[in-house]
Order: C-alpha cells, then sequence, then structure tokens
C-alpha cells in the first residue's frame, strides 16, 4: 500500500476545475488520484512558501554517510570492480 503525504485528494476528473481544488484544500498540498492509485501531487503556493528549503551541511551529510556506512558497504565493494 502507498503512502500518500497529503490531508486531501482529488481524482483526476476534479482535476478539470483546479480552482475548486485550491480552494477546497485550503492552501494544502492535494494528492491526485487516478485509479485508485496516487498520481502526484498538486501544490498551492501557499504551501510551497510555508518554509524555507533546508540544506544540509558538510558534517550533517558526513554523519549520514558513516551512519549508513555497514549497510552501503556491500554495493560500494560491488561497484568498486566495475
Amino acid at each position: 500500500m502507498t503512502k500518500i503525504f497529503a490531508n486531501q485528494i482529488a481524482t483526476m476528473t476534479e482535476m478539470r476545475e483546479p480552482q475548486k481544488v485550491l480552494d477546497r484544500a485550503g492552501g494544502k498540498p492535494v494528492a491526485v488520484m487516478k485509479n485508485s492509485r496516487c498520481v502526484g501531487y498538486f501544490v498551492p503556493v501557499e504551501a510551497a512558501l510555508q518554509e524555507e528549503p533546508r540544506y544540509a551541511t558538510l558534517d550533517e551529510v558526513m554523519e549520514s554517510l558513516e551512519r549508513t556506512r555497514e549497510q552501503a558497504q556491500p554495493v560500494l565493494d560491488y561497484l568498486k570492480d566495475k
């Protein structure tokens, strides 16, 4: 089962009138469904501008690499020969 990352959903048919979908969403993202499967997200400008993007620092990236090194090491070893 696919996880949907929105509280509102709209069908492809409802997307024929996007302003109605936006009004109903109240500034929140809307999951767009086709045949009971999420095919994308419709994100109003209010939702996209709510938060400034945050970029990882070099220290955070290196820490993440170290945390996942044990899991990734077999793949890295395999790719070393390629």
